[in-house]
């Protein structure tokens, strides 16, 4: 795939280190720069989880994820802030159209971003379902919505043999 274009993920105090792992991978897939998460709620429950994920052959082991302060100050130079929730007088994500360069940010598993943040935003976005999504799958579903409304992605058949599981070996009939 080519990227050209900045793209990094704010994390609103997560708490779960599955979702933060899930979205590690979605970041690598999607060739996200980096991910940045607040609070001490992650931290500490990675601390307590007995098992610790093998990043090693995972996509996602080039993203880096690093805890900070407050998202609002740690935006990267040159990025749009895009908050991702279910807020009044957002605009539905298959309207928007995203910056070249974005900072998005995700609220935690239990709560919303805070109206502090949303009062900063440059864009407010949701993904129109009925109820609320998990954290990882809103992240999932807003970085594919970037890539299919992106025209520089690669579509070929070297990116699906670099891309799939090392026993695919599968082929669609000539």
């Amino acid at each position: 795939m080519i990227n050209q274009e900045k793209v990094s993920i704010g994390l609103e105090n997560p708490k779960s280190p599955d979702n933060v792992s899930s979205v590690m991978r979605a970041a690598g897939n999607y060739q996200v720069d980096s991910i940045l998460y607040t609070g001490t709620r992650y931290p500490r429950a990675l601390s307590y989880q007995v098992r610790s994920v093998d990043m090693s052959r995972k996509v996602s082991k080039g993203v880096s994820v690093s805890g900070v302060e407050c998202l609002i100050n740690s935006v990267p130079e040159g990025m749009s802030i895009v908050c991702v929730e279910l807020v009044v007088n957002a605009t539905p994500l298959p309207e928007f159209e995203h910056p070249e360069n974005a900072f998005y940010i995700f609220g935690p598993e239990d709560g919303s971003i805070s109206q502090g943040i949303i009062d900063k935003a440059d864009s407010v976005v949701y993904v129109p379902t009925v109820g609320c999504m998990n954290l990882a799958a809103s992240v999932n579903v807003l970085l594919y919505d970037r890539l299919a409304k992106n025209n520089i992605h690669a579509t070929d058949n070297d990116l699906v043999r670099k891309s799939r599981d090392t026993n695919n070996r599968l082929k669609t009939p000539l």
